[in-house]
């Protein structure tokens, strides 16, 4: 059976293709390459220019590529941008989504694979957040994927489609330097652009009620991500053997919280840059205090538990950094 990834050249994605195809499972990959790199794609495995909004070019896809499941990441993801620009995430990613699973359905496709995130929860008022939290976005971008989940159970229960819904805590770090995340957009690629630039590292607000005033969040490896979406996938292929249709839900974290402030930390030390100032600017609109995950029920669901710890994900985004970035080294 084929999968098709959907932004498979990107940051995420790049990584689902790599874990996906090194266990032995054919994918295709479709991106538009707005924010993909396609030298992240690997030669061997077949690439689509295209967007989940194209449904004649879906319909090419599936049918050329004989298709049987979705890994679904394409997707806009930025969370202020999304507070003003709130018609094109909806856009592109509820209407995407929309014209994918129509595609999917008409292919008769058995399994999906959503890409979903935990700003779904918005600002849970709990030490660890489950999958039973109640689900109060406090932005565009996690309405949209709130929305993308009722979506695409809904249209699995209706077409006899397994569906995998996987809310993502926050990614860092890379498998390889070259797979590294190009944007700076969060928070570690952030920091890495003003420690190359010379500049303080900026925190956005430092006034939160947690420990040390600045949020906390739950930090997960890319690699252990695009591990958890094989599982996740596998599971899905055997429910489909079994001629069973179901869904699943489950957090990708690990359980353990880290705030701004001590990641910032982190990063000067792994970069050797103790003296690195700080510069403390107000909130961004729609950060949450905290978030951290709990990772019971993947676990017990799909066997899955992270493997990498937060030094391993600031070493590895620096290593990749560094590739694209070398005048980041300095003189040391």
């Amino acid at each position: 059976m084929t999968y098709l990834i959907t932004g498979g050249a990107g940051y995420i994605g790049a990584h689902v293709v790599r874990a996906m195809a090194q266990a032995g499972e054919p994918v295709v990959v479709l991106d538009d390459l707005s924010s993909g790199v396609r030298e992240r794609v690997p030669a061997e495995v077949p690439f689509v220019h295209g967007s989940t909004l194209e449904r004649a070019a879906l319909a090419r896809v599936f049918a050329e590529h004989d298709i049987r499941g979705v890994v679904h990441l394409a997707a806009k993801k930025q969370v202020g941008e999304s507070v003003e620009q709130p018609l094109r995430y909806y856009d592109e990613n509820v209407g995407g989504l929309r014209t994918l699973l129509e595609a999917a359905v008409a292919a008769g496709v058995r399994e999906f694979v959503f890409s979903s995130s935990a700003a779904v929860y918005g600002s849970p008022e709990v030490d660890l957040v489950t999958e039973n939290t109640p689900c109060v976005p406090m932005s565009p971008y996690g309405e949209t994927k709130l929305a993308g989940e009722w979506l695409v159970r809904a249209v699995g229960r209706a077409h006899g489609m397994s569906t995998a819904c996987l809310r993502y805590f926050n990614v860092a770090g890379a498998a390889s330097p070259e797979l590294s995340d190009t944007g700076v957009f969060n928070l570690v690629p952030m920091v890495f652009e003003r420690l190359t630039d010379g500049e303080p590292a900026r925190i956005f607000g430092a006034d939160y009620p947690t420990p040390d005033g600045t949020c906390v969040r739950d930090y997960i490896h890319v690699e252990d991500l695009a591990d958890a979406h094989l599982a996740a996938a596998r599971r899905l292929t055997e429910w489909a053997r079994e001629g069973t249709s179901r869904d699943l839900t489950v957090n990708i974290g690990r359980g353990e919280g880290v705030s701004v402030r001590e990641m910032v930390d982190l990063v000067a030390e792994v970069t050797g840059r103790p003296d690195l100032a700080i510069d403390v600017t107000e909130r961004r609109a729609g950060d949450p205090p905290k978030v951290v995950a709990s990772a019971e029920r993947i676990a017990a669901e799909l066997g899955w538990k992270a493997r990498h710890d937060v030094r391993s994900m600031v070493e590895s985004a620096w290593a990749g950094w560094l590739l694209s970035h070398p005048r980041a080294a300095g003189d040391r």
